[in-house]
């Protein structure tokens, strides 16, 4: 009935009833194997431009998929040094399906994945997960198995997820599944999301690097300190303001003091530390909150700043006007971090060397660690410093591509 009206339905009834079939290649096996076949050649070129590269990292998320299946995906990350332009470039490589999600099930996977992709697992300088129990466990976690493996493969926690745990560390556990609880929970630090917010999304960015992170982290520590001390007063002439607009009256509630019973063998002249009801607001809700949040801060983000204190001489406006004697010292720090069974990345006296003319140079001249880079590879003389700062924008910061 269709080919009636329709033309091409017309021609196509006609072939049918000739038998004038062809042989086409439209069909799904074949589309599918297509698909297979450009993806292993893909991930061929990738894994040349990792071995051209030699320094690697990778970042392993794990997460559940719609059939409940534990899937883990990798991605690899390298310092592009082979081209006329210098870059950072990150690539998915597969997803790994996990039955064992220990800390041993897990690194078990990954390293059967390096194996098969040709990768040496010698030429890791980075790993970078989540900060799950089996991820960044010390004695049992994958990066702790890793490190035993290959100790010059530098762990670093995913400075989103730890600045997101940060948040949640300071809030109210509340009901997990009443939206008006959560509203609840979030009050205590509705004011700093913003400024939270901004540091959040800057260390979610494609072209973040150990240095800026470190500088967004500590400044975001300075901004709590400050609010701790600042902050108070005007918390509490907003919500003077905000009672006042309700009709409540803007004070605290007198509670009547309860005095405890002396010992005997107590002191008379030891006497109880007592506080007004707005003091003891100030010391055991708002300064507790705001310490908790920059003890949290400092803690997870300790990792960031051992690798500071590691390779932070590196940076331009660390570089420029050091005393040769501390850069000699940080120097050979720097040769330890990344010696293995004797064999080393780079000489320390030799970097000495290549470094030393630079404690003179202008700030402005470099203002970020690649700048520095790109001026060592146009001289192309100046091998260790090379790769010190290759392996420096080889360790990851975040995992957010995973």
């Amino acid at each position: 009935m269709l080919q009636e009206f329709d033309p091409i339905i017309r021609e196509h009834v006609r072939r049918i009833t000739n038998d004038e079939l062809h042989v086409h290649y439209l069909g799904h096996k074949i589309l599918n194997e297509l698909i297979l076949d450009l993806a292993q050649e893909i991930k061929k070129e990738i894994i040349k431009k990792i071995k051209e590269a030699k320094y690697y990292s990778i970042i392993l998320d794990c997460t559940p998929d719609t059939s409940h299946q534990e899937q883990m995906s990798m991605i690899v990350m390298y310092l592009n040094f082979s081209g006329n332009s210098i870059t950072v470039e990150e690539f998915f490589l597969s997803f790994l399906n996990v039955n064992d999600t220990t800390g041993k099930g897990l690194f078990d996977v990954t390293i059967e994945e390096l194996k098969s992709l040709d990768l040496e697992i010698d030429d890791n300088r980075g790993q970078g997960f989540d900060n799950g129990a089996n991820m960044k466990g010390k004695h049992q976690g994958v990066q702790k198995r890793f490190l035993d493996v290959n100790p010059r493969a530098f762990y670093t926690p995913c400075g989103c997820h730890s600045l997101n745990l940060t948040l949640c560390w300071s809030l109210k556990p509340l009901s997990q599944t009443c939206w008006e609880s959560r509203v609840e929970s979030i009050k205590a630090i509705r004011m700093q999301l913003a400024d939270v917010n901004i540091v959040s999304k800057k260390l979610q960015s494609n072209d973040m690097h150990l240095d800026i992170a470190i500088k967004e982290i500590n400044g975001l520590i300075d901004y709590f300190k400050g609010y701790r001390e600042a902050g108070y007063s005007k918390a509490i002439d907003e919500a003077k303001e905000i009672a006042s607009e309700m009709d409540i009256p803007p004070i605290f509630p007198e509670k009547r003091l309860i005095r405890r019973k002396k010992r005997v063998d107590e002191s008379s002249s030891s006497e109880e530390v007592s506080f007004t009801n707005e003091e003891n607001f100030r010391v055991n809700f708002f300064s507790y909150v705001v310490d908790k949040a920059i003890s949290s801060l400092e803690m997870r983000f300790e990792q960031f700043k051992d690798y500071e204190r590691l390779f932070g001489f590196l940076f331009p406006h660390k570089l420029s006007g050091i005393e040769e004697k501390e850069l000699k010292l940080f120097c050979h720090q720097l040769e330890n971090a990344l010696k293995f069974e004797e064999r080393s990345d780079i000489d320390a006296e030799e970097l000495y060397m290549e470094l030393k003319p630079f404690n003179t140079l202008q700030t402005s001249e470099f203002s970020n660690p690649i700048d520095v880079l790109k001026y060592l590879k146009e001289l192309g003389c100046y091998q260790n410093a090379c790769i010190a700062y290759r392996i420096l924008f080889t360790v990851p910061v975040t995992v957010v591509s995973a």
